[in-house]
């Protein structure tokens, strides 16, 4: 599951996983209306600023194709990224400020329909504190034990009733891999992108996840940045997310993090497969 119309950290996974024959299903909470076109070559398109809703489900056509997954909406408006000090509130209809239960009510039609083994999501904390990453947790987890309760959901408007077996939190973007990759590239004499990333760590002082289950995913790196370019409104081709060589990504960091946040199988961890636990009782 996840809000955003750019996949990011989850793409090289759902690849993973596609070639193994597993169903992927994405849930994109909102449409990213209120998004800001990111790739400087698209500045000033008056058509995409006009027009960015649909474009975006463009590119999400696009990159869903890329990556062979199944992708589905679930109607929110984007709260849009509340800046300033004091921050504005949040524009009336958003995402954000959607009824809990309501929302996770839709999601459960999602979950009862496709029946996931494991869902993955934001921490509580959205992964940075977009109100629609935050929201996106809130109602993933009243979902994941929702879909099994026909008291609160009932059968009859929400579909017959299924559990999910595992949550993850994404830990794509942790620390331990970004100081890896930034101290390889300082080693071979190369520049780093993330140097203001560590700095504006230290600033938020945020605590550090439990990294539990470090996923292979090495040999599905060019698919995902075929996904990600695929995002052209958010991701510019000659930016930040292409600096580092892939034969350096490869060597330095070839996994995928992630948080076991509940699980109602039997697990050991730390983990290599998100379907640990579930592929032995199958």
């Amino acid at each position: 599951m996840t809000e955003d119309p750019v996949l990011t950290e989850q793409l090289r996974l759902m690849a993973k996983y596609v070639s193994e024959g597993v169903p992927v299903l994405v849930v994109t909470c909102t449409g990213g209306e209120r998004g800001s076109v990111l790739n400087p070559k698209l500045q000033g398109d008056k058509y995409i600023e006009e027009n960015i809703h649909e474009v975006r489900a463009k590119e999400m056509d696009e990159a869903r194709e890329i990556l062979g997954i199944e992708q589905e909406w679930l109607g929110y408006v984007d709260s849009g990224l509340p800046e300033g000090d004091p921050l504005p509130p949040l524009p009336e209809g958003c995402f954000a400020l959607a009824d809990v239960e309501e929302a996770a009510g839709e999601l459960v039609k999602k979950i009862r329909a496709f029946k996931p083994q494991v869902i993955t999501t934001y921490d509580e904390n959205g992964g940075y504190p977009h109100p629609d990453h935050i929201m996106t947790h809130k109602i993933t987890m009243v979902a994941f034990d929702g879909a099994a309760d026909t008291d609160k959901f009932p059968e009859a408007e929400y579909g017959a009733p299924y559990q999910p077996q595992k949550l993850y939190y994404n830990q794509g973007f942790n620390k331990p891999r970004t100081i890896a990759l930034h101290e390889a590239l300082l080693a071979r004499g190369l520049e780093s992108p993330y140097g203001e990333w560590l700095e504006r760590w230290k600033e938020f002082e945020r605590k550090e996840r439990t990294l539990t289950t470090h996923v292979p995913c090495s040999d599905f790196f060019e698919i995902r940045d075929k996904a990600l370019i695929a995002h052209a409104t958010q991701i510019d081709p000659d930016g930040g997310w292409f600096r580092v060589p892939m034969e350096i990504q490869k060597e330095v960091w070839p996994t995928e993090e992630y948080e076991l946040a509940k699980s109602l199988v039997d697990t050991s961890l730390p983990e290599s497969d998100l379907f640990a636990g579930i592929r032995e009782n199958a």
